[in-house]
């Protein structure tokens, strides 16, 4: 059975990053995939500590490099107390087929819950191709191609420019919902209905990329 991690980011208990995340998992679901949810904003992971750059150290030195082989690197107290951190979460990640990241832009950037389990499950010369990663987010304001706030983006390129970096994966999705504030800034009254085309388009987007991924799974050893 093929697996979706499905992560959560924003403060928002009811968000456009949630309804476009809850509308590709329910898809996959859909199909008979299995789904595993972590809400990083109820239950945000610890910033990484001295352990964690301990054992990251190891893994260079002794050239560490299969995932499996990590908890190698875990000798003392202090990096046995960041292993125990994360250990669960990257577990999930390595387990799962397609990882869908919902992400608000905060800032120009990606909230700080999202960063947190980033550095946690993050180590050096990792390859986490095939998997396939999936950003729905929302924006405030306009940051598309071709926007006069496009060299802000700070949250979909960074994630994308992340995934190509440190995991190998080249073919990164990012789905997003732009001009979410003129639903509550005066200032943009005038562009709500550029928002609801933009929102409508991201739903179309995410629903037809979950009906396209429904099902991948990657090849693993028997």
């Amino acid at each position: 059975m093929s697996q979706l991690l499905h992560l959560d980011s924003s403060a928002r208990t009811d968000s456009f990053s949630r309804r476009l995340g809850a509308a590709f998992a329910d898809r996959w679901r859909a199909s008979g995939g299995g789904v595993t949810y972590r809400d990083l904003a109820a239950d945000t992971p610890p910033a990484i500590r001295e352990g964690w750059t301990r054992i990251c150290d190891t893994l260079l030195r002794e050239g560490i490099t299969d995932i499996a082989r990590y908890a190698d690197a875990v000798r003392t107290d202090e990096e046995r107390e960041a292993w125990a951190v994360v250990e669960p979460l990257l577990a999930e990640l390595v387990a799962a087929d397609v990882v869908l990241i919902g992400a608000p832009m905060y800032n120009f950037g990606v909230p700080a819950a999202l960063k947190a389990w980033i550095d946690q499950v993050t180590f050096p010369k990792m390859v986490l191709a095939p998997r396939k990663f999936v950003v729905v987010s929302a924006r405030g304001g306009a940051y598309g191609p071709g926007m006069p706030r496009e060299p802000y983006d700070h949250q979909g390129r960074y994630l994308l420019d992340f995934f190509a970096g440190h995991y190998a994966v080249e073919d990164g999705t990012v789905i997003s919902a732009e001009l979410v504030n003129a639903l509550v800034d005066p200032g943009l009254a005038e562009r709500v209905e550029q928002h609801r085309a933009s929102a409508a388009q991201a739903v179309r987007d995410t629903e037809e990329l979950a009906a396209k991924l429904a099902g991948f799974a990657i090849p693993r050893e028997s």
